[in-house]
Order: structure tokens, then sequence, then C-alpha cells
């Protein structure tokens, strides 16, 4: 594993891994080690009520087993993350072409050879765990479409190859059905078609035609109808989106206290896509607002950090990857708060999930990896810049 800061690493150690040590964003990876402290303590609170809804009356969970389970998984999912970091861009651009193509064969076969769990059918099952092939498809999706937003062919062709594959993955993906993931799919094809050089005219063009989409996935796409209707009309069961609610206001600013929650005991799924409801109870709203404050960092920080970068390749993937997670975070905040309709959608490096952690271990691996950048590159007297002539 590579440590972040040995000894010997000075400018003048031209190693691999003294090169990575000056390169990789370090104010980014301090951010993500508190935000993974943040959901093993949100895990340990959620993990006696999800061992108590888990558990039979022949064979009864440990209070903390889901705890101790996120716990491995992250042992395991940090070695990738560093790995994944440390490889070049152009070796990562290749993996994750041929990845994506594996997700893309994986997630056709998930209606026919999947495990259905609470009426959807997400999950491939190898016996020792279940995956969800569309949490590992996220990452190399983005790369893929930046490769292809960035090739040398009119703006019409990259648009309409890159929007090909949003489509044919959104199509597979509400097959499953999985609404809030084709929505998140869908949603960064359309952020990275904008900061692709899309003219205003077509930006707003697709806006629009991504409103008439919701409008006809309501009239036409049961699983939409159903989720609106219950969000906006009180149609339906909403008995989830409630408990979650009236589990996270009921700590009020400062919690109950790490331990002390009893609304979490009735809370459908407290350790994935309920857990902010969880950080509510025991720890407060101003935990919340915290966690929702480390979140804008994290995108904000690489944002910023993407005006100094050059290379368009790196540019569309870096912003692709960090809008992706920042959306799937605000989502699943949002249903917390019942200001949007039921996702399913798991917290990104808080909620429990082997599958998910590795997921978004890699994802951030792939963010890290393309948004390294030399600092003192440009500071440099000797460097030879093309002056367009």
């Amino acid at each position: 594993m590579l440590k972040l800061r040995p000894a010997s690493y000075g400018r003048s150690d031209r190693s691999a891994q003294s090169q990575w040590y000056w390169e990789v964003d370090r104010t980014l990876i301090a951010l993500l080690f508190v935000l993974i402290a943040i959901g093993l303590v949100a895990v340990a609170a959620a993990s006696p009520a999800a061992a108590d809804r888990y558990s039979s009356a022949t064979a009864r969970l440990p209070e903390l087993y889901f705890f101790w389970r996120q716990l491995g998984w992250i042992i395991v999912s940090l070695p990738v993350m560093f790995l994944v970091s440390a490889m070049p861009r152009e070796l990562l651009t290749r993996l994750c072409l041929l990845a994506t193509a594996v997700g893309l064969v994986a997630l056709a076969l998930v209606p026919w050879l999947g495990s259905e769990v609470n009426g959807a059918r997400r999950w491939l099952d190898f016996g020792v765990s279940r995956v969800q092939p569309s949490e590992f498809l996220k990452p190399v999706y983005v790369v893929a479409l930046a490769f292809l937003f960035t090739r040398k062919w009119s703006f019409l062709a990259r648009a309409g190859a890159s929007g090909g594959l949003a489509a044919f993955t959104a199509l597979l993906l509400m097959r499953q059905p999985d609404f809030g993931t084709t929505v998140i799919f869908l949603a960064t094809w359309a952020a990275l078609f904008a900061l692709a050089g899309a003219r205003m005219k077509l930006v707003v063009g697709m806006g629009v035609a991504g409103l008439v989409g919701i409008i006809l996935a309501y009239f036409f796409y049961d699983v939409a109808t159903t989720r609106i209707d219950a969000f906006l009309f009180g149609e339906g069961d909403s008995f989830q989106t409630d408990k979650a609610m009236a589990t996270l206001t009921a700590g009020g600013l400062f919690g109950a206290g790490p331990g002390a929650g009893e609304l979490k005991f009735s809370l459908p799924e407290p350790h994935t896509d309920y857990i902010f409801s969880v950080i509510g109870e025991e720890f407060g709203l101003v935990a919340c607002l915290a966690v929702a404050i480390l979140y804008f960092m994290i995108v904000a920080r690489v944002l910023v950090k993407l005006l100094d970068e050059d290379d368009a390749l790196a540019i569309l993937a870096s912003a692709g990857l960090v809008l992706q997670f920042g959306l799937q975070a605000f989502i699943n905040m949002a249903v917390n708060v019942q200001i949007a309709p039921s996702k399913g959608m798991t917290l990104p490096f808080i909620s429990y999930g082997g599958s998910s952690m590795l997921a978004l271990s890699i994802g951030m691996g792939l963010l890290l990896a393309f948004s390294r950048r030399n600092p003192y590159l440009n500071r440099s007297p000797y460097v030879v810049r093309w002056s367009g002539t």
C-alpha cells in the first residue's frame, strides 16, 4: 500500500511512489478519509437496528455485525483505490473501455440471471456475495464517455456516439427496474455534453428533451409513475420516506447521543438507504449539515482544481466522476428529507455495502488518477509552450 508521507520522498526522488505523492491531491484524500471515518461511525450506530431487522427466530445477528463487515470492506477497498490512483491515465482509459463493455454485458444478463430483492432484479448472486453491476459500471462509464467526447470527430459524431452509449445503458437499467440510477447515468452524460463544448441552444434543447423524457416516463413507465405519484400526491406507500423523515428529525439539533436512537429500529434499511436519517437521530441535524458540507467540499475541491488543467480527457473524466459522486449523495440526502421520491440509492462511503464500497473506491481511484498534476511543472522556466504559430 502506498504511504502518504514517506520521509525519503524529496523532490529529487524520481521513483514512481515519489511522483505519485507529489502529483496526487492529498487534500482530497484527507477529505475522503474523514468521510469514510464518519461512515464507520454511522454504520456502527445503524448496525444494531439492521441486525435486529435481519435476525430471525433461529439466528440472531450480533449488534455490530454490519460494522465489522463494513470495516473489512474498507480494508479491502482502500488499497484498490490507491492502486488505481497510481496507474497511468492511458492504461486506465483502455481498461475502462474494456470494463464498460463487460459491465454492459453483465447489466444485460441481470433480468434473466439476477436475484430479486424488493421487486427489482439488480444483483448477480455468486453465492458468497451479491454484486450490483451498475455500481461498478458507474465510474468506468464516465471515463468511456470522456474518451468518446475527446475523439477528433465532429461534435455531432461525438455527441451521437456518447449519447448512444448513455441511451443503451439507460434502457438496460430501466429493465431491472432502477429509475434512480438511470437518472444518474443520463445526468452524467448531460453534464459532459455541456462541458464538451455544446452550444447553448443544444444545452437548452437537451434540458427540454430531459423534461419531456420525465413526462413520458411518468405516463409510460410504471416505476416512475408510482414514485412520482407517491412523492407529489401522497398516493401509494410512503411508509419508508415518512419513517426516514421522522427518524432524522427526532434527534433535534444535537441528537439523542450514540446508541440512544429508538426510531431507527423501525426504519427500513437503516444501514444503507436511510443511514442519513440515523445520523440525524443520534448525532443531530448539525451532524447532517456537516456531512452535506463535506460532500460539497469534495465536489468543489475537484472542480476548482480542474480550472488549471489543460488535458481535455482529464477535465471531462474528473468532472464527470465527481459530479456523479455528488449527485448520488444529493439524491440520497434529498430522499431522506422528503424533497425527492424514494430511489433505493446509497450514501457514498457512508452507507453499508461491500460492492458499493469497492465500486466507489475504484471511482475515487480513477478521480485521483485523472486529477493528478505536477504542481511545479508550470512554474519551471524550462517548460516550452506551443505558441500556436
